[in-house]
């Protein structure tokens, strides 16, 4: 449905400013393209910008930015349109969306990879892949690096090259007041500190760069246990990735299988000496009997496309987060439990092992404030759109809560909702005073709200 509000004047003004001004696209309500392009992958938000710029390169972002500025419109930003709460699209606002930009290039002889803010996680890993590399880009292809990378990225990489922010070399960064600036360790390293973990809040990323590394192929794949063996099964996790080494890194959680009846699932990612992937592909498949055990030599780019099946454009969705230290007895029992009442066949439990090299980077190196090895939950309620979402969004809220006695304060500031802002400040542990008086400085105004924050 295509709004009918009225158009404010301020909004209307800069219409007619940026159609003259852009290369790229300036959408209103009236246009055919308006509808598909204020849609984010959670039919969920169903939110009415006034004005989305689909910008075509640097320039045409510099000119949004000063016109929603000097407008007086909330300014929003769209990379890949993942985020499940919809900060892309704000109502009557004006959307800088980055979707045109989607170059991609990886100069192999550097071991680098430079890719403008619209690329996706897919898109990057393809392209790695091509030269015998690969991109530290998270768990889904369909998710936008540039948003993933700001604000952390949890990955199957993550205990041997850490987050996806751990990764970025330098970004050119487009600020509240329009200035266009590159931010690396020797450019601009306040704001370079604070764009590893600080969010979208400190303006538009137009272009990164990243360090990628040589690795053709890993050992990957899914084990899946019934519920009735979870709970060992998870007491076996827990051993396991507390002895694994950096090249071992492994995911767990629940989801559905065809039945529609949960299953505990097991994701590991061996970027080490085959002959020793082999002896923790089998202490993985010996936790219990599992329903299926299929594990093999892949690419890291295959490896990236075994969740790609649970981010379903269009479906409803609903998401929180809990971080533990460890997934004791106790905590395991919760997940299990809900696991047995989950609403959805769509919906899942997806746990991320945080640890080895991510870890072992200094907390006050970046914004990113836990770096203590932990397992990250992210709790996904997914419903058919037309289909009444109380009873899903009440088990995401009844497993937030049930894991919170467990969990440490705080959260992934990438998944929390906007209205958790209390939580992001902790999230932010030692890091939060340095981190609130750089956004001070360089957004007084509070231009960019990508990730909630308190002043």
């Amino acid at each position: 449905m295509t709004s009918t509000t009225p158009m404010s004047t301020q909004a209307a003004a800069a219409v007619a400013e940026l159609r003259g001004k852009l290369n790229g696209d300036v959408l209103v309500a009236s246009d055919t393209a308006y509808d598909s392009a204020r849609r984010v992958w959670n039919g969920a938000t169903d939110r009415f910008p006034a004005v989305i710029v689909r910008a075509a390169n640097e320039s045409d972002v510099v000119h949004a930015v000063r016109t929603a500025r000097e407008r007086g419109l909330t300014l929003s930003v769209r990379g890949g349109g993942h985020d499940w709460a919809g900060r892309a699209v704000r109502d009557g606002g004006l959307v800088i969306d980055l979707t045109r930009m989607r170059d991609v290039t990886v100069d192999p002889y550097a071991s680098t990879m430079d890719a403008q803010g619209g690329v996706t996680a897919g898109a990057a890993g393809s392209a790695a892949d091509r030269h015998g590399l690969t991109a530290v880009v998270g768990t889904v292809k369909a998710v936008g690096v540039t948003g993933l990378t700001l604000g952390g990225g949890y990955g199957l990489l993550l205990g041997k090259h850490g987050l996806a922010l751990d990764n970025l070399l330098s970004a050119r960064v487009v600020l509240a007041d329009g200035r266009a600036v590159t931010a690396s360790a020797t450019e601009n390293p306040d704001l370079f500190w604070g764009l590893r973990g600080g969010g979208g809040n400190f303006g538009v990323v137009t272009r990164s760069t990243f360090r990628v590394h040589p690795l053709r192929s890993m050992m990957s794949g899914m084990v899946l246990f019934g519920l009735d063996q979870a709970r060992s099964v998870l007491r076996g996790y827990r051993e396991l990735t507390a002895a694994a080494p950096d090249e071992m890194t492994v995911m767990t959680g629940f989801f559905c299988g065809p039945d529609g009846q949960a299953l505990l699932y097991l994701l590991p990612a061996w970027s080490g000496d085959p002959a020793r992937g082999e002896r923790w592909a089998s202490r993985l498949t010996s936790l219990g009997e599992p329903v299926s055990a299929q594990l093999g030599t892949m690419s890291p780019f295959q490896v990236l496309g075994l969740l790609d099946a649970v981010v379903v454009d269009g479906r409803h969705t609903v998401a929180a987060n809990r971080q533990l230290p460890e997934i004791s007895d106790d905590a395991a029992e919760v997940l299990v439990s809900a696991a047995a009442r989950i609403t959805s066949p769509y919906s899942g439990i997806f746990v991320h092992h945080f640890h080895g090299a991510a870890a072992r980077v200094p907390t006050a190196a970046t914004a990113f404030g836990l770096r203590r090895e932990h397992n990250l939950v992210e709790v996904v309620g997914t419903w058919e759109a037309g289909e009444d979402g109380t009873a899903h969004r009440a088990w995401v809220d009844d497993l937030s809560r049930d894991l919170a006695p467990h969990s440490l304060p705080g959260g992934y500031p990438n998944l929390l909702a906007p209205e958790d802002t209390e939580r992001v400040r902790i999230a932010y542990g030692p890091n939060a005073s340095r981190l609130f008086a750089l956004k001070r400085q360089y957004d007084p105004e509070n231009v960019f709200s990508a990730v909630p924050t308190l002043f």
